[in-house]
């Protein structure tokens, strides 16, 4: 795991640094909240432990604004000499998963850290997303402007190669394999369900995300960005 310790006392961040670089896992450090949250937006890590009391930026305040301003997943253990229940439920209410009372056992940070890592990635879905178009591949819901867009299988597939290649071309041939295999559909085929793939995506919308390249293929770019 690549985990994040943000916490201001050296000794108990030195200790559990220690402790999981041993264990195998790569650790950064951050000693005041700024710093902390600074490091937690910008970097892709499997956890964070978190001290409620920190220098310049509290805990709660740097799961708060990692949550609903950053918009990250990161899973958050948090730290405190606080015992109290209502510490306790500020502390989740802000977004953290975990909590844990100093003084703590090493050996239990890391097993809490390891569960709410694999917590995490069970929940974790991926989403293909470009401008206000979302396509869920693990539950196959496709919305545009938080509206949801009913696909059908081959529209769902047609979807899924265009965004995966935006905002590249891809050929009809590519398209066409992608759909049907090696059992190729008679040229009308292709045309047809790009025009019923349109009147899903574009169309409600008064908007086109899906361009043609006359003789080459088709591209899906941003709606913002279509030229017309």
């Amino acid at each position: 795991m690549r985990i994040l310790i943000i916490e201001d006392n050296p000794d108990i961040a030195a200790n559990l640094g220690d402790y999981l670089d041993e264990k195998g896992h790569t650790v950064d450090f951050a000693g005041d909240g700024i710093t902390g949250l600074h490091l937690a937006i910008v970097n892709d890590f499997d956890a964070i432990v978190l001290d409620l009391a920190l220098p310049g930026m509290d805990g709660l305040e740097v799961c708060k604004k990692l949550r609903q301003e950053a918009g990250k997943n990161t899973p958050v253990l948090m730290l405190t000499a606080r015992d109290r229940l209502e510490d306790k439920l500020a502390g989740f209410e802000t977004g953290a998963d975990d909590y844990l009372v100093k003084p703590f056992e090493l050996q239990e940070v890391e097993v809490r850290l390891g569960v709410l890592t694999s917590r995490g990635q069970r929940r974790a879905s991926k989403e293909i997303q470009i401008g206000d178009l979302i396509y869920n591949v693990d539950t196959l819901i496709v919305s545009r402007n938080d509206e949801e867009i009913e696909l059908n299988p081959i529209g769902l597939k047609l979807l899924r190669c265009l965004m995966e290649a935006a905002p590249n071309v891809v050929t009809r041939s590519e398209l066409e394999k992608e759909v049907w295999g090696e059992e190729m559909p008679d040229s009308d085929s292709l045309r047809v369900h790009i025009h019923s793939l349109r009147a899903a995506i574009d169309k409600p919308f008064g908007s086109k995300m899906i361009q043609t390249r006359h003789g080459i293929g088709y591209r899906l770019v941003e709606s913002d960005a279509v030229q017309t």
